[in-house]
C-alpha cells in the first residue's frame, strides 16, 4: 500500500498551476490496496482511495480523477466539495475525508509491468479550472497464478484381456433301451474318434491343459424310475472302460488311470428329453406342446414314468427318434486354453498386429509398453482395426495428448465421446477444452465427469478429474477450493496454498517434489513474499535459470520481486 501526494509532482514550471488550483484542492493523496496490482480469475480488482486533508477540498471544487493501467482507461471518477451537487464523492472541507473507487477490469498482457497512473481535471463548480498531471500511485500487476500448469490429466480405458479360458470338449456313447454295454460301432463316431485326436494333440501344445474327464449318465425316462438311476451309473463305468481302452491304444497312457474319471449318474433325463423332443422334425408342433403340458402337469414321478410309457407306445417316434438320444453317457474334458504370453504379444504388436483382438492390443499397449510412441502406434492399430471400439479412440487420444499432440489428441477424444459418454470420455475432451482456451466448457465437461465418477469411479479416476477441477478452481481465482481438489503433492497443488497465503505448507508441498524450473521459481516468490532476503530469492531464482532460461526474463519484470528490484545481485541475474 503507498501514499502519493498531489503536490509531490508539480513542477517549478506549473506552479502557478499549482497555485491557482491549491486554493480549490491541496494535497491531495492516493492509497492504492493492492499495490502491487494483482490478477486472479484474469481480472483485476483496483481500489483507490483518495485521500483529501483537513480543508482540502474547496465547497466549489470538483476533482476528476482518470485512472489508467498502461493505456487501459479504467474510467472517470468524481471527488466534490460541498456545494457540488453533482455525481460524485462529497468530502467535508472542514474536516476533509477518503473517497474510495473499486473497480474491476479484464486483464490484459501489457498489464504485467505498467505502472498504474491517474490523470484529470479540477474544475470550480463546472468550469475547468486545472489539470491534474500525471502521477504514478501503484505498480503493476503481480499475475502469479497464471503460473499455473493448464496441462490436465487424461484418461484411459482398461481392457477386459483374458488369457485363460475354462473350456470343454466332449463325445457321447449311445445305448440300447435298458442296457449299459457300448456298442463296437460307438468307439468308430466321429466324435469319438474326434477327441481321442484332440487329447492327443493337446499333449504337445502347451496352451492346453487338461484339468478333469467326466462321465455323465442318462437313461431315458420311459423306464422304471428305481431302474434307471443304476442304469445311468453302470452305462459311465462301461464308458470309462471303453474310453481306456482307446486311450492305451492311442498310446495315452497319462489317460489309463480309472482314478482319473468322475463318474456322475443322472437317472431319468427329463430335461433331456424336452430338448430332444423340441428337436424332432417327425412329430408336429402340437403334438410336442400336448406332451409337455402333460408332463408338466403331472407333478408325482412315477405317474409321469407311466405316462411316458403310454406316450411311448402311442407315439412311435419318440421311440424312434427322441428316446434313443436320450440313452447315453457323455464323456466330458474340462481344460483351460492359454492366450498368448507377454512376450508373444510384444512380438506380434510389432510383427504382426492385425492379427491381435482389440482386448490384445489393449492389453500390450497399457501393460507391456512404457514408450508413449510405442503406445500411440499401437493404439492407432486398434483404432484402426477396432473402430466401433471406443476405447481404442480414447486411449489414442490419451497417448496422443502426453505427447503434444493436441489437435490430433482432440479428434481422438471427439471421436470416442462420439461412441461413448462417460467420465472417462467427457474428463478428456475437458482437457482439450482448456488447451483450446474454452474454460465454460471444460467446467461443464469436469462437472460431468465428476457426476459420473461419483456413481462410477475409482479412486484414481476421482484422483485424476479431481486434479483437473483443482486446475479450473486456481484459474478461477478460487485458491483455497484448488489446494483441496489436489489429493496428491504437486507442483498446482503448492501453487494453489501460495495463492492462498499458506507459504509455510507450500515449502512443505515443493519439498517433496523433483525440482524444476517452474517449483525452484515458485521457491524463489515463496522467499520473496516471506522477507527471506535477495540471497534467498536469487538462489532459487538461479536454479529455475539454469534449468530453463526463459525464466530470466520473467523474473525481470515479475512484480512479485518488486522489493529487491533494484538490489544489484538481483539485477545482475536477470539483466
Amino acid at each position: 500500500m503507498k501514499l502519493f501526494r498531489l503536490s509531490n509532482l508539480f513542477y517549478l514550471g506549473t506552479g502557478m498551476m499549482f497555485l491557482a488550483s491549491c486554493d480549490l484542492v491541496k494535497d491531495m493523496t492516493y492509497t492504492v490496496n493492492p499495490n502491487p496490482l494483482e490478477m486472479h480469475g484474469d481480472s483485476v480488482k483496483i481500489s483507490i482511495t483518495v485521500n483529501v486533508p483537513e480543508k482540502g477540498m474547496s465547497k466549489k471544487a470538483k476533482a476528476e480523477v482518470t485512472p489508467k493501467l498502461g493505456s487501459y482507461a479504467i474510467g472517470t471518477w468524481y471527488v466534490n466539495g460541498e456545494d457540488v451537487t453533482e455525481n460524485g464523492t462529497t468530502i467535508n472541507f472542514q474536516n476533509g475525508g477518503t473517497a474510495t473507487f473499486e473497480q474491476t477490469i479484464p486483464y490484459l498482457p501489457e498489464m504485467e509491468a505498467a505502472d498504474l497512473v491517474v490523470t484529470g481535471k479540477i474544475y470550480k463548480q463546472t468550469k475547468e479550472k486545472d489539470v491534474l498531471p500525471e502521477l504514478k500511485i501503484a505498480d503493476g500487476t503481480i499475475i502469479t497464478p497464471y503460473l499455473v500448469n493448464k496441462t490436465f490429466k487424461v484418461l484411459y480405458e482398461e481392457d477386459a484381456l483374458v488369457r485363460q479360458f475354462n473350456k470343454t470338449t466332449e463325445a457321447t456313447f449311445n445305448f440300447e433301451k435298458g442296457k449299459a454295454d457300448v456298442r463296437a460301432n460307438e468307439l468308430k463316431d466321429m466324435d469319438v474318434t474326434a477327441l481321442v485326436a484332440w487329447i492327443q494333440a493337446a499333449q504337445s501344445n502347451p496352451k492346453i491343459k487338461i484339468n478333469s474327464i467326466e462321465i455323465n449318465g442318462y437313461a431315458s425316462p420311459d423306464g422304471e424310475i428305481s431302474k434307471n438311476d443304476d442304469l445311468s451309473y453302470d452305462r459311465t463305468k462301461t464308458t470309462r472302460t471303453a474310453i481306456i481302452a482307446l486311450m492305451k491304444k492311442a498310446n495315452l497312457k497319462a489317460f489309463t488311470d480309472t482314478s482319473m474319471y468322475k463318474l456322475n449318474k443322472f437317472g431319468e433325463d427329463f430335461e433331456g428329453f424336452k430338448t430332444q423332443l423340441a428337436a424332432s422334425t417327425t412329430i408336429p408342433e402340437a403334438d410336442k406342446n400336448l406332451f409337455i403340458r402333460i408332463l408338466e402337469m403331472t407333478k408325482d414321478l412315477e405317474q409321469r414314468e407311466k405316462e411316458m410309457i403310454n406316450l411311448g407306445k402311442s407315439y412311435t417316434e419318440l421311440d424312434k427318434d427322441v428316446f434313443p438320444k436320450i440313452r447315453r453317457a457323455m464323456i466330458v474334458v474340462n481344460y483351460t486354453e492359454f492366450g498368448l504370453t507377454d512376450d508373444e504379444l510384444k512380438a506380434a504388436a510389432s510383427n504382426n498386429p492385425n492379427e491381435l483382438s482389440v482386448e490384445e492390443l489393449l492389453f500390450t499397449a497399457n501393460k507391456l509398453t512404457t514408450d508413449l510412441n510405442e503406445k500411440a502406434r499401437i493404439y492407432g492399430i486398434a483404432a484402426t482395426n477396432f473402430a466401433s471400439d471406443y476405447r481404442t479412440h480414447t486411449n489414442l487420444g490419451a497417448a496422443r495428448f502426453q505427447l503434444n499432440k493436441s489437435s490430433e489428441a482432440k479428434s481422438s477424444f471427439e471421436k470416442a465421446g462420439s461412441l461413448k459418454e462417460n467420465g472417462i470420455t467427457k474428463n478428456n475432451l475437458a482437457a482439450s477444452a482448456i488447451l483450446d482456451g474454452n474454460r465454460a466448457n471444460a467446467k461443464k465437461l469436469i462437472g460431468q465427469a465428476k457426476t459420473a465418477f461419483d456413481s462410477k469411479g475409482d479412486a484414481s479416476q476421482k484422483t485424476a478429474v479431481n486434479y483437473n477441477q483443482g486446475i479450473l478452481n486456481i484459474m478461477d481465482g478460487k485458491y483455497a477450493a484448488a489446494d483441496a481438489s489436489f489429493s496428491e503433492n504437486s507442483f498446482n497443488k503448492a501453487l494453489a496454498q501460495v495463492l492462498a497465503g499458506k507459504l509455510d505448507v507450500a515449502k512443505k508441498t515443493l519439498s517433496g517434489l523433483s525440482e524444476t524450473a517452474e517449483t525452484a521459481y515458485l521457491k524463489a516468490i515463496i522467499s520473496a513474499r516471506s522477507g527471506e532476503g535477495v540471497d534467498a530469492v536469487v538462489s532459487n531464482l538461479k536454479a529455475a535459470i539454469s534449468k530453463n532460461p526463459a525464466m530470466k526474463d520473467k523474473a525481470a519484470k515479475d512484480r512479485e520481486f518488486l522489493k529487491i528490484s533494484t538490489e544489484a545481485t538481483f539485477t545482475n541475474l536477470v539483466k
